[in-house]
């Protein structure tokens, strides 16, 4: 599948495809981790799927904060679907091949989903500041329009950032070999495969794009919420403040666990020291997340209870 090209250097090969290495262990830890990972997954997608379901059907949550939601549980339904399917199978075989293309397209596609959900969390964060802060100007400000233009916005922001990442990364010139230390084709495992050279200035390029992404929304969501907490502990009602403090709270939970992961990945070189590391900590943000957001959402969520029970009702009735 490899074969020196034209005036290269003999060390720098042509790659067609690329192998997935996955998880080290035997027999017995790639079963575990086959029920482990498809239990997560199946989880995911359920939850995720009643999420976007719930919201759709129960006219009681098409507001701007459930329309936000619904695109939170679509982005996390897509993105663990890109990398699981494969995951699953990988284990089961022993070639664990995906070419070149296939490992270029799912790594455009985890990029677009990964940077537009955390846009997408800065962005419910302006909405929750808009809603606590400024209630009087909330329905114009956040009026459907408003709202899918702001998805636009994370849709397009996460669109350049995959096409700058995917663009960089393959067009390094891989050297020695096609195996990739990971069970999807992520930055940190595919830059090891680059030549040293070359590799070091996109390296660079990377990491700085992904930093300034991280810290913009960081930045953007902490302030939203430094100014939510202020009004809140300003009210005079302490059910008041209870009910927003548990619905914020519930969001805080989901953004410190994605940006968390994301930033210990991602946006400082070499903090991963071991591979076998990184692959725990993308495990945890591309399926421990999607699984714990419904949860998070819904179990903080009187109105997401109230609208489970009605469809349950609607349903069972039927």
């Amino acid at each position: 599948a490899m074969t020196p090209q034209g005036n290269w250097n003999l060390s720098v090969v042509p790659v067609q495809e690329f192998v997935l290495e996955g998880f080290q262990g035997g027999l017995q830890t790639q079963a575990l981790l086959f029920a482990l990972f498809l239990a997560l997954y199946l989880a995911a997608v359920l939850g995720n799927l009643t999420m976007i379901v719930v919201i759709t059907l129960d006219a009681r949550l098409h507001s701007p904060m459930y329309f936000f939601l619904r695109n939170l549980s679509f982005l996390d339904l897509c993105y663990s679907s890109v990398i699981y399917p494969k995951a699953l199978a990988n284990v089961l075989s022993s070639a664990k091949v995906i070419s070149f293309g296939g490992c270029a397209s799912q790594f455009f596609l985890i990029s677009l989903m990964i940077t537009t959900e955390g846009f997408l969390l800065a962005v419910m964060a302006y909405d929750r500041f808009l809603a606590i802060c400024s209630p009087l100007h909330y329905p114009i400000t956040m009026c459907p329009m408003a709202c899918a233009r702001f998805m636009l916005g994370c849709y397009g922001g996460g669109c350049l950032n995959a096409i700058l990442q995917t663009s960089f990364t393959f067009s390094l010139p891989f050297c020695s070999s096609n195996h990739i230390d990971h069970f999807f084709c992520d930055v940190p495992p595919l830059l090891l495969l680059a030549c040293a050279d070359t590799a070091i200035n996109d390296e660079l390029v990377l990491f700085g794009i992904c930093g300034l992404f991280i810290v913009g929304t960081t930045l953007g969501v902490l302030i939203s919420y430094a100014y939510i907490t202020v009004t809140i502990l300003r009210m005079r009602s302490g059910a008041g403040r209870h009910k927003l403090f548990s619905t914020c709270g519930s969001h805080m939970t989901a953004v410190s666990l994605f940006y968390g992961t994301v930033f210990v990945m991602y946006a400082q070189p070499g903090a991963v020291e071991s591979m076998e590391q990184g692959k725990v900590v993308s495990v945890f943000y591309t399926l421990v997340i999607p699984v714990l957001n419904p949860l998070i959402y819904s179990l903080q969520n009187k109105e997401v209870k109230e609208a489970l029970w009605r469809l349950g009702h609607k349903l069972t009735a039927k």
